[in-house]
């Protein structure tokens, strides 16, 4: 059964209890992105307590801040965010594979196919293998990148998905400046 099958009725149910959400304005009020991994089990809007309106989740496999910069430039230039929170998570799929690996995976399921072929060489899939390595490798990337506006502050952070507990990672900030000891320093 496919899950579409679901939305309308949910969606019924949504909308019953929409209340004022339509008034929120566009820019998130807490000034904060959030990149975080695209893994069903996160729940990000409940294990951090933010609501509709607060902030930007941006997701992706692995919660790569590469990735995630085009839609971090938008949140900041035209919607004023100002705060960047990385979330990676244990158990994340991400490290059960490498680029080579995956590449040679697609290019078998169509062996004849040169466009599949072609346009699998041209990505990075950007899996790790060290889950604190990449969040501070990610950490690291924002802080360093000319694109992301100075005066951001850029936390890491890690969600245990066997507890639903999340820890930030002085230790894994790339600066010895970590922005979890002295919120007042910035990129």
């Amino acid at each position: 059964m496919s899950a579409y099958k679901d939305f309308a009725k949910a969606n019924e149910e949504y909308v019953a209890n929409f209340g004022d959400k339509g008034n929120l304005p566009l820019p998130p009020s807490k000034k904060l992105l959030i990149v975080t991994c695209m893994d069903a089990r996160i729940n990000p809007y409940a294990h951090l307590g933010i609501k509709e309106g607060e902030a930007h989740i941006v997701r992706n496999a692995g919660g790569a801040a590469k990735e995630a910069l085009r839609s971090i430039i938008i949140s900041q230039r035209l919607l004023g965010t100002r705060e960047i929170a990385v979330f990676h998570h244990t158990g994340c799929g991400m490290v059960t594979f490498n680029t080579p690996q995956l590449r040679a995976l697609v290019r078998e399921s169509a062996p004849e196919d040169q466009a599949i072929a072609q346009a699998v060489e041209g990505i990075d899939f950007l899996e790790f293998t060290d889950l604190e390595g990449s969040v501070k490798e990610d950490v690291k990337f924002l802080q360093e990148n000319p694109l992301v506006l100075p005066g951001t502050k850029v936390t890491g952070w890690v969600y245990e998905v066997e507890t639903g507990k999340v820890s930030g990672r002085c230790e894994l900030c790339a600066r010895r400046d970590c922005l979890l000891n002295a919120p007042e320093r910035t990129r």
